[in-house]
């Protein structure tokens, strides 16, 4: 069993929530969205792994809100309508991305369960990916404003718990 830090990240599936957890207290809430194919760590399952985890890179400081990111990498464009319109099978990636690994060898860690291999992100989505509860393809989905508030306070390696329960 992990010890429990101080200061970490809660994402309750269930209540569709991101609790920033300051000495066992809720000190900052937010909406999210998780998988449309619910709770589980196996690669390709479009699903999202729980347990305890690590941010192992945080990618887009200093970006512009609504900057649309591809393989990581911001293409320059910026998320509007007219661009949803062009590119309507897209999983918008937006804003900022905190990159997470799993801490749980065998569990959310290594081979078919790998949760950093598995490119799994909390990350910026337009708004409608975010208020339609179990819509992603295995991240954490948050509004652009409410990542870049994550996003700058917390620091690479801080912890998040992910949890079905």
């Amino acid at each position: 069993m992990m010890e429990i830090p101080n200061f970490f990240l809660h994402v309750s599936i269930p209540e569709q929530r991101l609790n920033v957890i300051e000495n066992g207290i809720a000190i900052k809430s937010y909406p999210v969205s998780t998988a449309k194919n619910g709770a589980g760590e196996l690669k390709n399952s479009g699903c999202t792994p729980r347990g305890w985890h690590t941010i192992r890179a945080k990618i887009g400081g200093g970006g512009p809100i609504d900057a649309v990111f591809v393989g990581r990498r911001p293409t320059g464009e910026r998320y509007s309508a007219q661009l949803a319109g062009k590119y309507q099978q897209r999983d918008w990636i937006l804003t900022r991305i905190l990159w997470l690994s799993g801490l749980e060898p065998g569990f959310n860690r290594y081979r078919e369960v790998d949760t950093a291999s598995r490119y799994i992100y909390i990350h910026g989505s337009p708004e409608h990916g975010v208020y339609t509860p179990f819509q992603s393809h295995g991240c954490i989905r948050m509004t652009s404003s409410d990542v870049v508030d994550l996003f700058d306070r917390v620091a690479a390696e801080t912890r998040v718990l992910i949890d079905d329960k």
